[in-house]
């Protein structure tokens, strides 16, 4: 019985009709293993529902916004099937479900749980479309609901994956079909013990690939992307890139810890501990090489630059004419896991301890309020964080002119600079 490869698709390879032609034909080209093809939301989507949710909690009109998404899929679908296609019977089920959804009371102390619920539908329309289009195109296809296979806790937003569960769902609903069809399901969702929606954090997609290529023991994993492959620097902020042609697991995994935006940073681990390939590959040139991330014994030493936007330097000073022990430490730490917040950057002083975090939404005045009974706080707000990995002087020096440093911090490998832009 041949293993299975699992191939993911980000929200910018569906993004329109003659997307969706050409993933197919990236697909019709490859069908030589068992499938799973997990699909993102269609570009923007999420994006789109993100602004729903927050009209609705701002008790502002959403009507018309949930309208304009229902159009945008439609219009995609009247240009890939006949207009009697039961497709749009289907989609118009999917965003009338969406609407009863949203009639729900939204609250700040609610909002993670209903923001689940509410997103999930971009990656349920995507693949729908998705798998109906394959279908269409007379490939054999099986459209198979994300939230049946992987099962988390009720961590909403940023769930856990109970792995022996999502093992089980995977041998009982998955594994029957693949060998027949190509299976199509959705990244970053998931639900928990009561059937509740959940997600795996932003851009949970590329996780999803993994979970279930570790619990189908596949082949390999390839995540088509916009881009060459991995680079050591995104192309769109930074001038003359460089395109990996191989990585090794504990190289990209350090990468996408500090922000790099082209895998998640949950994917790596799951793949890794299988000895599953990873190749990043382009869906704009597909025959091209792309990344290959797997065992490599030589190390990089190409600097490599990940930038974070919309972040948050707080600095937490102790009151009481004592330095910073452990206990100051733990008691910070305590309220960010507690509050799901993930420091992007550490630093401790005889008598403050700094992070920069992701500015996310109510979470802030929670920390804030929390901590403020043991220390002074003070917080910038809109600031950009820039990491190095394997930096020289000359890099450092360029990075840093013209900006008003915040906080930076060096080690052996690493140099990290949170900064605002300089209004001279």
């Amino acid at each position: 019985m041949s293993k299975a490869i699992v191939f993911k698709f980000g929200g910018a390879s569906v993004k329109d009709a003659d997307s969706i032609k050409n993933l197919f034909n990236i697909l019709f080209k490859r069908l030589r293993n068992p499938m799973v093809l997990v699909v993102s939301a269609i570009g923007k989507t999420t994006n789109a529902l993100e602004e729903i949710l927050q009209a609705k909690f701002n008790n502002d009109a959403y009507s018309l916004k949930c309208s304009i998404l229902r159009s945008h899929h439609m219009t995609i679908c009247e240009s890939l099937f006949p207009r009697d296609h039961d497709v749009f019977l289907r989609l118009d089920s999917l965003f009338d479900s969406l609407e009863g959804q949203l009639k729900n009371e939204l609250s700040s102390l609610n909002y993670d749980e209903y923001y689940d619920q509410v997103i999930v539908y971009g990656e349920l329309a995507s693949s729908l479309i998705l798998q109906a289009y394959i279908e269409y195109r007379q490939v054999s296809s099986i459209w198979i609901d994300a939230r049946k296979v992987i099962k988390t806790n009720s961590d909403f937003r940023f769930a856990k994956v109970s792995w022996n569960h999502t093992q089980d769902k995977v041998n009982e609903v998955l594994l029957p079909w693949i060998q027949e069809k190509l299976v199509v399901t959705q990244g970053f969702i998931g639900s928990d013990e009561s059937g509740k929606s959940t997600t795996l954090g932003r851009e949970g997609s590329d996780f999803s690939a993994a979970i279930i290529a570790s619990c189908l023991d596949a082949d390999s994993v390839t995540i088509w992307k916009d881009v060459a492959g991995v680079l050591n620097a995104d192309p769109k902020k930074f001038k003359n890139t460089r395109k990996f042609e191989e990585l090794d697991y504990h190289e990209a995994a350090e990468l996408t810890y500090y922000g790099a935006s082209v895998i998640h940073p949950k994917t790596i681990k799951p793949l890794a501990n299988k000895h599953i390939p990873l190749y990043v590959k382009s869906f704009v040139k597909p025959e091209a090489s792309g990344t290959k991330i797997h065992k490599v014994n030589e190390p990089n030493t190409v600097p490599c630059i990940v930038m974070k936007e919309n972040q948050v330097l707080v600095t937490f000073k102790v009151t009481d004419f004592t330095f910073i022990n452990e206990s100051h430490i733990h008691s910070v730490y305590e309220k960010l896991e507690f509050l799901k917040l993930k420091v992007n950057l550490l630093q401790v002083s005889g008598i403050s301890i700094s992070i920069v975090i992701d500015d996310d939404i109510f979470k802030l005045d929670r920390l804030l309020d929390s901590l403020s009974d043991r220390f002074q706080i003070k917080y910038n707000k809109n600031l950009f964080l820039i990491t190095i990995k394997n930096p020289n002087q000359k890099m450092i020096k360029r990075m840093v002119r013209d900006k008003v440093v915040m906080l930076e911090q060096i080690t052996r490998y690493s140099f990290q600079v949170a900064y605002k832009l300089s209004t001279n």
